[in-house]
């Protein structure tokens, strides 16, 4: 891990481009680390000034005498390279440069920041920016940007792509009560990236959740390498926008018509323990969350409420989320019973009724506290004419102290008449929400993140399994050779048997007799198909025939298709025709793959056959995390495939070890072979014994 303190807690700081006149950025920075309480050296450079804000301004940051840790650049963009230059011949340790004009312009500009990433190389000198607003820290305290105002010191780590997003969010915060720890603008991300902060914030004593709005990540394995072991310790949760799925357009593979940009994000985000969330709100929710309540011990809630309605729309968010209604012990109802109004629920929800006071929210909170099948605790207050919104606050804060291992949301909903309860809660750190839903929400993201904690042991790693990477090698470099990017079925069956996947063996037959000897060979029933690179569906062209079961037939078979196949494509160019053993028993399933930009090679897995892009029964991992069988079991299991396999109706189950080291073979042939942009095995027909993988499609390009 490369240690970042020097930019959140530098011993001096220079800005460069600081400014005298009040509207300028260079002056907006020094006057926020002096108005943040910075107690470091501040050294305002500028050639044309003498002294700015009470301190003394210099030519040139060579000119400070003394050790500076972090430089914050603001001159205009063509002046950037060289006086970064002058930052690393000075020692300077870390810049932020907050000049825009870079690769977000154009070629130029890209030409430009690719010299700044080339400086801060040759210097050892880690780059936040350009084109950012900077970084605070409330802790140190520091606040090297020129965002207006300086954040409540809190537990909340924000880290934003999108400049205005940090300006914005800093100014709502003030009203919404709400305390950070840092804010970082990532801006173009030339050095330092989401992952880098995130691996800084992760360990960072003053940070108890990460927030992070991104529009990209910059280097996808790093991503989830840092991001798997930071969510160990700490929640990250991620607003990802931009979640088009145009890149599946292009694909050829079923694989790759599934997949898509957002699945990959979605995909790499759940394996290395990321919350996702869709909008702004939620992000918030669950900082605020996360920042103020113990994590949860399970996923059963109570809920306690003055109103029906709100509670039934509770219940039902509850129920089509992965929480759960708490059932309460007898002894939890029987004394709720013998204490509430007759008219009252006592089962969970616990309806306290429209005229309760505070005593009976007291004793309802009271009683499902102490209940050992509660896991966490909503209260939903509606005001009326007999209500007391402030005592209940204060009830509710008193049961938070108490119970410190039990979380409590609390819904006021309600406007004026609730703004002094709300206020109580929110100041003592209690999540308040105005309606139901979002507290759920909230809770179960919360209640996610705990299951990954506790289900946080590494399963041993498959053993590596017996391949020949030769012989794919050398198919590989025949393909090439002959200007294609698709493999024909025999060359695909080669690669697969090469790696120990379950595959029909074909073969390919450039003469009828030749068809025939290899049928003889591999056994009746057999079945021939085109082998041509401009044939995708063999069977639109009469390019199949199946159920052969005799010399006679296969011969017969062999001439009608090259005479169908000659009428309809009389331009496409024909290898011969491939020569297999028909096999007819065993669930259909799909294993496939689709190489994602960021993330690498998607593995597929699920109901397969001609419907697999109409019933989309697919569950997705990256390769790289199937590399132990609980993992690969896990997938397994998230689809309809699933019960089939297991034995529906009387059927004997499939043979699940076969299937599984299939898929786990398959993700170690595409991890090792990077010039395999998609692939799809489909159908593999898993049987009560072994497997076979009937139609293979291998896509290449070439490799990296």
């Amino acid at each position: 891990m490369s240690d970042l303190s020097y930019l959140f807690n530098p011993k001096a700081v220079a800005v460069i481009g600081a400014s005298a006149a009040p509207q300028k950025i260079g002056y907006a920075i020094v006057n926020n680390l002096i108005k943040s309480g910075y107690k470091g050296k501040i050294h305002p450079i500028n050639p044309k000034e003498k002294e700015i804000l009470g301190l003394p301004c210099l030519p040139a940051i060579g000119k400070v005498e003394t050790p500076v840790d972090l430089a914050v650049i603001s001159v205009p963009a063509r002046f950037c390279v060289p006086v970064l230059k002058e930052c690393g011949e000075a020692g300077v340790k870390g810049a932020i440069i907050i000049t825009a004009g870079f690769k977000e312009v154009g070629v130029e500009g890209l030409k430009l920041e690719r010299e700044l990433q080339a400086v801060g190389k040759k210097y050892n000198m880690r780059l936040v920016g350009p084109n950012c607003v900077g970084l605070m820290d409330t802790h140190t305290p520091l606040n090297a940007s020129f965002a207006t105002g300086f954040p409540e010191k809190g537990n909340i780590s924000f880290i934003s792509q999108s400049g205005a997003m940090v300006i914005a969010i800093l100014d709502w915060s003030f009203q919404a009560g709400l305390g950070f720890s840092r804010f970082i603008s990532l801006g173009n991300k030339s050095d330092l990236n989401e992952s880098d902060f995130i691996e800084s914030c992760a360990a960072d004593p003053n940070t108890k959740v990460i927030l992070v709005y991104a529009e990209d990540v910059s280097d996808g394995e790093k991503f989830i390498r840092i991001c798997t072991k930071a969510s160990k310790v700490k929640p990250i949760v991620i607003l990802k926008s931009g979640t088009s799925t145009a890149g599946a357009q292009a694909a050829s593979s079923h694989t790759g018509a599934l997949a898509g940009s957002n699945l990959a994000y979605d995909t790499a985000f759940r394996q290395s323990g990321v919350l996702r969330t869709d909008d702004m709100s939620d992000l918030f929710n669950l900082g605020r969350a996360f920042s103020t309540q113990p994590l949860p011990q399970g996923n059963r809630v109570a809920i306690i409420t003055n109103s029906g309605g709100p509670a039934i729309i509770a219940t039902d968010a509850i129920e089509k989320s992965g929480l759960t209604m708490a059932r309460f012990e007898k002894e939890t109802i029987d004394q709720l019973r013998e204490n509430l109004p007759a008219e009252s629920n006592i089962y969970n929800p616990i309806d306290v009724l429209g005229d309760a006071r505070v005593d009976r929210f007291r004793l309802a909170l009271e009683k499902a506290y102490e209940d050992e099948n509660v896991d966490s605790v909503i209260v939903i207050f509606s005001p009326t004419a007999v209500s007391e919104p402030e005592k209940i606050a204060e009830t509710i804060l008193e049961f938070k102290k108490k119970y410190t291992t039990k979380p409590v949301f609390a819904v006021y909903m309600g406007g004026k008449t609730l703004e002094k309860g709300k206020s109580i809660l929110v100041k003592d750190n209690v999540p308040t929400f105005t309606f139901p839903e979002s507290a759920v929400k909230a809770l179960e993201g919360m209640a996610r993140y705990a299951d990954f904690r506790r289900a946080n042991d590494t399963p041993p790693a498959l053993p590596l399994p017996k391949v020949d990477s030769n012989i794919v090698k050398a198919t590989f470099y025949d393909v090439i050779k002959d200007k294609r990017v698709l493999l024909m079925g025999y060359e695909s069956s080669k690669v697969l048997d090469a790696y120990g996947i379950p595959v029909n063996h074909t073969y390919l037959a450039t003469t009828a007799e030749e068809a025939c000897q290899i049928s003889q060979k591999i056994g009746y029933p057999v079945v021939l198909k085109i082998a041509s690179p401009r044939i995708a569906h063999k069977t639109d062209v009469g390019g199949v025939e199946i159920g052969l079961h005799n010399r006679r037939e296969v011969e017969k078979a062999y001439n009608r298709i090259r005479e169908r196949v000659g009428r309809y494509m009389p331009e496409a160019p024909i290898y011969g025709i491939e020569v297999s053993k028909m096999i007819d028993e065993g669930v259909e399933v799909i294993i496939g793959m689709s190489r994602d930009i960021q993330f690498g090679p998607m593995i597929a897995f699920g109901l397969g056959g001609i419907y697999v892009n109409l019933l989309k029964d697919v569950s997705f991992r990256l390769a790289s995390a199937l590399n132990n069988r609980k993992a690969i079991e896990e997938m397994i299991a998230e689809t309809k495939a699933y019960t089939l396999l297991k034995g529906y109706r009387g059927q004997k189950s499939a043979d699940m070890d076969t299937l599984i080291d299939a898929i786990y073979r398959t993700a170690r042939l595409v991890q090792d072979f990077d010039e395999i942009t998609e692939m799809d095995i489909n159908p593999l027909r898993v049987h009560t014994r072994g497997a076979t993988g009937l139609d293979v499609k291998i896509t290449i390009g070439q490799p990296d």
